[in-house]
């Protein structure tokens, strides 16, 4: 049956395995020729946690979920999965599951015999097969499309499908590759909550890549953001991005806000940053700089002015739209004060890092 522990006791196979990471990787190196995938990484993913890997195409996402997996051998390092080490174990003899973007059903199947197809080649007796894909699917809210093909889907009922046949296997880690990178983003969007509830649900350990920020920050319990081959960060989601530890975080996750002041490399976010009106005054215990606005976009529930400071470099300030923005436009090129806490200003450092009691 699929297990559902309680959100505060993830699944464990029993003993001490509670205790041990799901996933821990140490030392690891893959290289394609040239050129270092994955750079001397170490990780730790915890038992029944949604851990998302973020980073852009080549920053070596991708290549660090299929040496989980056992799709790529390292050329160094170790992997284990719940205290066991599968660095020179095949795929097959790993308690991993993965779900890709293309979802790779079989077409010729209905989409019961698609997710019962795991539990057929474990030899699962029938009844048992079909009573837990049954389970599967009411879960991934399909019940009663089983005797449907695949083509008979949409998009977001083809992932479901998928996942529902990864989860029924009831692995200890499911690894998720780009898997809603296909939908419009409407649909992405409903599958970011419902992906997000499946796992509440099972209690299963959940590795997700993506180069989203937006879904990174709305699903995971913690993220690793991946540059280079190389991790700069992890923390959770509201860390990562109101305490980038490095210029590139702060670039890729939201509106780049770097300047540098006083010898220092500082960030502050968009949201964080008042545009002052005539006669405003600024906050307490907080920095004013003067500029010029150079552009205004507009972006629905808010619009953003991009402004040219006076003591160099640029900052985006975003301002909600919560009455009319209809002359916000008017105001490219005039002179502007800014303002913000102190306490809302990070220093950053030079080059990736971060804490290893966070790995």
């Amino acid at each position: 049956m699929i297990a559902v522990p309680s959100p505060a006791q993830p699944a464990a196979a029993g003993g001490d395995t509670a205790a041990r990471p799901a996933i821990h990787v140490t030392d690891l190196v893959k290289r394609y020729g040239d050129v270092v995938a994955v750079d001397d990484i170490e990780l730790t993913v915890r038992p029944g946690e949604f851990f998302t890997m973020l980073g852009p195409s080549g920053s070596g996402k991708t290549t660090l979920l299929r040496l989980i997996a056992g799709f790529e051998r390292p050329d160094r390092g170790r992997i284990e999965l719940g205290g066991r080490d599968v660095t020179g174990v095949p795929p097959y003899a790993r308690d991993v599951n993965t779900v890709f973007q293309d979802y790779a059903l079989f077409p010729h199947m209905t989409v019961a015999e698609n997710i019962e197809y795991g539990l057929r080649v474990r030899r699962i007796g029938k009844p048992e097969r079909r009573e837990r894909a049954a389970r599967a699917l009411d879960m991934v809210r399909l019940a009663g499309l089983g005797k449907r093909k695949p083509a008979q889907l949409s998009g977001g009922q083809r992932q479901r499908v998928a996942l529902a046949r990864a989860i029924v296997n009831e692995p200890q880690v499911l690894l998720l590759d780009e898997p809603l990178g296909a939908l419009d983003l409407k649909l992405r969007q409903e599958m970011q909550l419902e992906l997000l509830r499946v796992q509440r649900e099972v209690g299963i350990t959940f590795v997700y890549v993506t180069h989203d920020q937006e879904e990174a920050l709305t699903m995971s319990d913690r993220i690793a953001v991946l540059n280079h081959g190389q991790i700069e960060q992890i923390g959770q989601p509201i860390e990562v991005y109101e305490r980038p530890r490095t210029p590139f975080v702060a670039g890729f996750i939201g509106v780049s806000n770097l300047i540098e002041r006083d010898g220092t490399r500082i960030t502050v976010r968009p949201e964080k940053i008042v545009l002052l009106d005539d006669g405003q005054q600024p906050p307490s215990g907080g920095r004013v700089e003067a500029g010029r606005i150079r552009d205004v976009i507009y972006a629905g529930v808010l619009t953003r002015f991009v402004v040219d400071l006076d003591a160099g470099g640029e900052l985006v300030v975003a301002r909600q739209n919560a009455e009319s923005p209809a002359h916000a436009r008017d105001s490219r090129g005039n002179r502007v004060r800014i303002a913000w806490r102190d306490d809302q200003a990070f220093t950053i450092s030079q080059g990736p890092g971060h804490d290893p009691g966070e790995r």
